[in-house]
């Protein structure tokens, strides 16, 4: 036993920011190869977090005082914490790299949403960012911080763009059991996906195989327009399909925020992840998922 702990301790150590859904998954990928701690801002999740091997920190990004205790913790970091709702800031992000140490390897999970509409067309990570919204005005900032702090400090800084999350428990079944509509096929737009299991696995080869300050698209092999998604949702859990709309009619019906999410098209090339991460994908689509 005395063995075992002294080599425990001798690996290096791993924070995890904003430990989530995505946070749980990457968990059991990272113990082996590390001393994981993770931080909540929910007392409540302690124990949670322990059952799965992490040492839990009580810390919120919005209260500096609180991160203090993380300062130089561990010389590799995953960053999941979203920005705050408002503003054009991210300064939960700069509350972060203030008690970041120099040299260390951080991987930040950001957002295609970067990009804004690009009217369905195919490319990959040279395109420029256009963010049209206030959430990917603030992850650009985010991702514009870090690779600040990066050349400050020598870090080693991997970005990823994620799409949609989905799993099992994370597909829209509220959505069209309350029969929100979708766009009909003429205004419809292209949508990205990736499972939360393969992101956690592009996650943790990022830690060890991402080039520094280098952007990977963290997105499965699937090509579809949001509706025909819906749609093959609706059919796997034999549920009526959404109800189609024109955009004009649909902006009349629907949230702006759910609107925004309607009004930009992108495919995202993810031919980086595999060559330079080696990722090979368990849900290479979504239909792998549906029909399994």
């Amino acid at each position: 036993m005395k063995k075992f702990t002294s080599q425990k301790f001798k690996l290096p150590r791993l924070l995890i920011v904003g430990c989530g859904d995505v946070g749980m998954r990457l968990l059991p990928l990272l113990r082996p190869h590390f001393r994981v701690f993770a931080t909540t801002s929910q007392p409540s999740r302690c124990a949670e977090l322990r059952a799965l091997g992490a040492v839990p920190l009580v810390a919120d990004l919005d209260q500096p005082a609180t991160l203090r205790r993380l300062a130089g913790l561990a010389s590799h970091i995953v960053h999941l914490a979203p920005p705050p709702a408002e503003g054009a800031l991210d300064r939960r992000t700069r509350n972060l790299t203030a008690i970041l140490p120099e040299h260390a390897r951080l991987v930040y999970v950001s957002t295609t949403g970067v990009y804004g509409d690009c009217g369905g067309l195919l490319f990959d990570e040279s395109r420029p960012v256009a963010p049209s919204n206030a959430r990917a005005v603030r992850r650009v900032d985010a991702e514009q911080v870090l690779r600040g702090w990066a050349r400050r400090t020598g870090g080693h800084l991997s970005i990823l763009r994620v799409p949609g999350i989905y799993a099992a428990d994370r597909l829209p079944l509220k959505r069209l059991q309350a029969g929100t509509p979708a766009l009909i096929e003429a205004d419809d737009v292209y949508t990205n996906h990736i499972h939360a299991d393969d992101l956690a696995a592009i996650i943790a080869r990022a830690l060890f195989r991402g080039l520094p300050n280098r952007v990977y698209h963290a997105v499965d092999d699937s090509d579809m327009k949001m509706a025909a998604y819906f749609d093959a949702v609706a059919d796997a859990h034999q549920l009526p399909r959404p109800p189609r709309l024109p955009r004009a009619e649909l902006r009349q019906v629907v949230t702006p925020a759910l609107l925004s999410f309607m009004s930009e098209s992108r495919r995202l090339s993810n031919g980086r992840i595999k060559r330079e991460l080696g990722v090979r994908l368990r849900y290479a689509t979504v239909a792998q998922l549906l029909e399994g």
